[in-house]
């Protein structure tokens, strides 16, 4: 077994190894800070009960251990590797220390091969014929880890070159060069994921061998490395040469990121891989409008850290702040960037910085800065997410960032949201019988799948999916590319249309659960909840539609007589408590209820159902759903509005309503559903159905409607 091995067992038994010589052992086992790539770390708080580094360092000699390599190769791979990761050591004062002595404890590579240098001036310098292991050992130390790092664009190839050095020096082979670093990258690979090694083996292999070979590319355009960087947004199906051609087209400066060539980068793939191609080249940009002249390197531990937390137990993405963080960098104009002019109608509560660190003048910092009152907010919602106080919390973050939800979507279950909206397949594929013509316009697409029935069932058919939501736009066109699909997706308001869409050369209009979102979140004249804003999506899409095109809405609607009581009495203990906090929540109108015993109600009956269509998706969504007003009009009031908005060339050809399947299911063990007289009665329709044909200029459209009122019963 390694020496080395055997020091850090010793250490693990309660003890400590015998003898002299193990202080990176001492400054590891000392260390009062974790210093982590949280890329891979499964749970935060797994990590206050470890030490990670100790940890990683055995891993990599048990991997040395095991090879089948000469005594030379593997003394000096050894030495190499407990010394590698020393700088992420130390006690807070020894940190303190070694900064103030310049030793670079923020680029560990660096800042270890710094520390190996003072002991081995201190203590090794009498050893025999030792000079020149040392300047290998310091060297393969200070290019630690920088194979894996040039592979994945973090560091441009020039950083390899001392190594190329040593061959160049006399003081290895190419061959024994290539074998000791074969060995060392397996282990410092492996270490992290045996599968990771495997899967970049021959590559690793390549790039050792032209390291060797002394034969370095100088430099790797910017574009290139980038574009390895968002290896796992691209493997996730983000379209990269698409998208870098649509950002240049609106401002962007791919030759600005030239600046940062000689640049190293730190830490980026764990902070930023989630972030929109577009969001991720503005970071790049501030930096490089912004940086000095001569930066070696750029870390980005600070928003690593800041952007995650454990949610459930499990590490997580702060959705809180990357939220704000996307539009704090959507309202920043690429002109803004480069001029380096602050963003025009900014958040006080958010900024970027670019810091460096005394004795450091080649190292910058960039971070997101949060206002102190932002950041209690945010700790706030984040210990309210199991408690009553959730939804009032996340209420108070939209204010203060002035953040619409429907751009904002969900916050912890938006994956599962979309997913679900995709297992809705089914219920859908009654719209496609009323598609006319040949381009399709879905408004507010969610996960896609009524772009999916379109493609599969109407090949003929060109679908277009748009929303004003940034992150669904971007998960849709990553899903795009995965899965090859022909549809598109533009992002844009649905207020607004003409904005994107050329007027007249839409044949279908779809509204699919998505004019009550934009009556409940989106504000018109000042006010939300505002039957104007269903006016301006009807009109606008009226305006982009083709003649004889139809317009086919599918969304919530009241009953009538409105002037219906319906009793609610509760199965389930907190229910009344439910009902209490939803009429206080809840901003859409003032929702009525007279108590007729502890657990027993007499409410209007569409105060009714507007209530249980938030009870009946549990307390998860209640912080959504209690923003929503699903029912915004009666039957006859929904004619005489699509009459008066979009005037006689607007024909009704089909309006139905019904009661959306699952509600009776979902509701029978928790609510009885009685008329004021107390006789059970089934719960009223929830969901109308209606196809609106647009006639052409010459031909005036009957203007009354066929209103079906049967119990047309097709899911939501």
């Amino acid at each position: 077994m390694l020496q080395s091995l055997q020091a850090i067992e010793a250490y693990r038994e309660g003890g400590w190894p015998a003898g002299e010589g193990y202080p990176w052992l001492e400054y590891i086992v000392q260390a009062e800070q974790t210093i982590v790539n949280l890329e891979r770390i499964e749970s935060l708080q797994e990590l206050a009960q470890q030490n990670p580094v100790l940890d990683y360092v055995e891993r990599s000699l048990r991997v040395l251990d095991s090879l089948p390599l000469s005594y030379w190769i593997k003394e000096l791979a050894e030495e190499t590797l407990i010394w590698s990761e020393a700088a992420k050591g130390g006690t807070l004062r020894q940190r303190r220390s070694w900064q103030e002595e310049s030793v670079n404890i923020f680029v560990h590579n660096i800042g270890s091969a710094q520390l190996y240098q003072r002991y081995a001036d201190s203590v090794l310098q009498e050893e025999a014929g030792s000079a020149e292991k040392r300047r290998v050992i310091h060297t393969l130390i200070e290019t630690h880890g920088l194979i894996g790092q040039q592979i994945r664009g973090e560091v441009p190839p020039a950083v390899n070159l001392p190594l190329s050095g040593l061959v160049e020096q006399g003081l290895l082979s190419a061959g024994e060069l290539e074998r000791l670093l074969f060995a060392l990258n397996h282990c410092i690979i492996a270490a992290v994921s045996p599968e990771l090694w495997q899967e970049v083996r021959l590559q690793v292999m390549e790039l050792i061998a032209v390291i060797a070979s002394g034969n370095l590319q100088p430099e790797v355009p910017m574009k290139e490395r980038l574009r390895r960087m968002r290896a796992g947004s691209i493997a996730q199906g983000e379209d990269y040469e698409t998208e870098w051609d649509l950002l240049v087209q609106e401002g962007f400066l791919p030759g600005a990121l030239e600046l940062l060539q000689p640049a190293t980068f730190w830490y980026v793939e764990s902070a930023l891989q989630t972030f929109s191609l577009e969001q991720f080249l503005k970071v790049m940009s501030l930096v490089a409008a912004s940086g000095p002249l001569e930066l070696s390197h750029l870390s980005f531990e600070a928003v690593m850290n800041s952007i995650h937390y454990d949610y459930k137990g499990s590490k997580k993405i702060n959705v809180y702040k990357k939220r704000i963080i996307e539009k704090y960098l959507s309202e920043l104009s690429w002109e803004e960037i480069y001029s380096g002019a602050k963003p025009s109608g900014g958040n006080p509560h958010l900024t970027h910085r670019l810091l460096g660190k005394e004795h450091l003048p080649d190292t910058l910092f960039f971070h997101f800065e949060f206002s102190a009152a932002a950041e209690k907010l945010i700790e706030f919602c984040m210990e309210a997410e199991k408690s009553a106080l959730y939804e009032r919390a996340v209420l108070l973050l939209f204010d203060l960032f002035d953040l619409r939800r429907d751009a904002f979507d969900r916050f912890h279950n938006e994956d599962t949201y979309l997913s679900q909206m995709n297992d809705t397949a089914d219920y859908k594929a009654v719209i496609l019988d009323y598609v006319t013509g040949r381009k399709v316009l879905d408004i507010g697409p969610g996960g896609g799948v009524l772009l999916d029935l379109i493609e599969e069932r109407m090949p003929e058919v060109v679908a277009v999916g748009i929303d004003i939501s940034s992150n669904v736009i971007e998960a849709l066109r990553q899903r795009k590319q995965r899965e090859d699909r022909r549809w598109e997706v533009l992002q844009g308001d649905a207020l607004n249309l003409k904005e994107d869409i050329e007027p007249g050369t839409v044949d279908t209009v779809i509204f699919s659960s998505i004019l009550h979102e934009l009556y409940s979140y989106v504000p018109l004249d000042g006010r939300k909840f505002n039957h104007s804003t269903v006016a301006a999506a009807l009109s606008s899409a009226f305006g982009v539609l083709a003649d004889g095109g139809t317009i086919i809405i599918r969304d919530g609607i009241m009953s009538e007589p409105e002037d219906q009581q319906r009793r609610v009495r509760f199965l389930e203990a907190d229910g009344m408590a439910w009902l209490e906090r939803y009429a206080k929540d809840f901003a859409g109108r003032n929702i009525r209820y007279e108590p007729l015993g502890a657990q027993e109600v007499l409410m209007p009956v569409n105060d009714a159902m507007e209530f249980l269509y938030t009870y009946t998706w549990g307390e998860e969504a209640y912080i959504h759903e209690v923003q929503e007003q699903f029912g915004y009009f009666t039957p006859s009031q929904y004619a005489a509005f699509i009459e008066q908005t979009l005037g006689d060339r607007a024909k009704i050809e089909v309006f139905r309503h019904y009661l959306q399947e699952g509600y009776t299911e979902a509701l029978q063990d928790r609510v009885e559903i009685m008329d004021e007289h107390g006789e059970p009665v089934p719960l009223p329709d929830s969901t109308c159905f209606i196809v609106i044909r647009k006639a052409d200029g010459t031909t005036a459209a009957p203007s009354a409607p066929a209103t079906d009122h049967e119990n047309w019963r097709q899911p939501k």
